[in-house]
């Protein structure tokens, strides 16, 4: 396991290693294995502890059947990574795709929910439980609906159940306050979307710091006007450095977070 004092986490939707092009289909396999060269160039040069990434393809015909999260974990040099599928559709024209993690601590426990059960553009969460130098880390990879605010709520909602019900593994270890992040498809400043819907619930539990600061934009890449990727932050950790990354691998810039443990959590 790394020997750190402080923690490096990254969250990215990679948009099915397309690139910046419009759609995934339009690739050959060597287009697709440039844009995932240029994706592990960013994750080397980040090298980020905790990677949390959407629109992740397992096994899908639009882009060659490449396994990307294998890819990446290979070419950037990863020990530890997950998959959460939440799409899945066999036949001739196959597709298998989710939220992916690529982690240098070891993932001890995961598990992911689809929040519904459409073969194509189904959105959900991946939850991992990682053993850090600081405890057992949970760290939740979610995406939303980007068409209706309405399909977002009832998708936060759902993750809202899971963390009312969810238990984490036991043993001696400390556990700490789980980490949410990743593409929520919606405005910080909302006062009736996602984002503040979940803010909202986790302030009610405990105190929770939302990042990066509103005025940060992260979509799309290229002249990005609008913030959609976030960290929520439980208190337990107190933020040394949040940016978004100027980069051009996908529609969506990098958020990157360097945090470290809080004295009074120690």
């Amino acid at each position: 396991m790394p020997q750190v004092h402080s923690l490096r986490l990254m969250t990215l939707n990679i948009a099915h290693g397309r690139g910046l092009s419009f759609y995934q289909g339009f690739h050959s396999a060597k287009s697709i294995e440039r844009n995932l060269s240029r994706i592990a160039h960013l994750l080397r040069k980040v090298d980020a502890d905790v990677v949390a990434m959407q629109e992740v393809d397992e096994d899908s015909h639009w882009n060659q059947r490449i396994h990307l999260l294998d890819s990446l974990q290979e070419a950037a040099g990863y020990p530890q990574s997950y998959l959460g599928i939440h799409n899945r559709r066999v036949g001739k024209l196959p597709l298998a795709y989710g939220n992916g993690f690529l982690s240098k601590f070891s993932i001890r426990h995961a598990e992911r929910q689809a929040f519904g059960r459409a073969s194509l553009g189904e959105k959900g969460f991946a939850h991992v439980e990682l053993d850090t130098p600081f405890g057992v880390l949970p760290v939740i990879n979610l995406h939303l609906d980007y068409r209706s605010r309405i399909r977002r709520i009832q998708q936060v909602k759902k993750l809202i159940e899971f963390l009312d019900a969810k238990h984490f593994t036991e043993d001696n270890k400390r556990h700490l306050s789980p980490i949410i992040c990743g593409d929520f498809n919606a405005k910080q400043r909302k006062r009736a979307d996602a984002v503040q819907h979940l803010f909202g619930y986790l302030l009610g539990k405990l105190h929770y710091k939302l990042m990066p600061e509103p005025e940060a934009r992260t979509f799309p890449s290229l002249m990005p006007i609008h913030g959609l990727d976030f960290f929520f932050l439980p208190r337990e950790f107190c933020v040394e450095r949040c940016e978004v990354i100027r980069s051009y691998v996908s529609d969506h810039r990098p958020v990157v977070l360097d945090l470290h443990l809080c004295a009074e959590s120690i």
